[in-house]
């Protein structure tokens, strides 16, 4: 299993490379590969499919910095 960004430098590929392959925003693509959007079945597909991978082999982690969720649960406190 492999991440984005290691199929990204294994095929010599850039995000923009990537989302006129898959027809995805690069927005989008830069949040997946930061681990901040975990993509949908369909997306996941586009992606392996640009790759010429199965979806299984792509590792689709979804990263949230837990002060990030501190902060929106409860804001911003003074000594956070």
């Amino acid at each position: 299993m492999r991440t984005l960004d290691l199929l990204l430098e294994e095929k010599n590929m850039t995000l923009d490379e990537l989302s006129e392959r898959t027809k995805l925003p690069l927005s989008r693509l830069e949040a997946i590969a930061d681990g901040r959007w975990t993509p949908s079945p369909s997306d996941r597909k586009r992606i392996a499919d640009a790759f010429e991978v199965e979806v299984e082999q792509i590792v689709w982690g979804h990263n949230l910095d837990p002060r990030n969720v501190r902060y929106r649960r409860f804001g911003l406190k003074e000594d956070f």
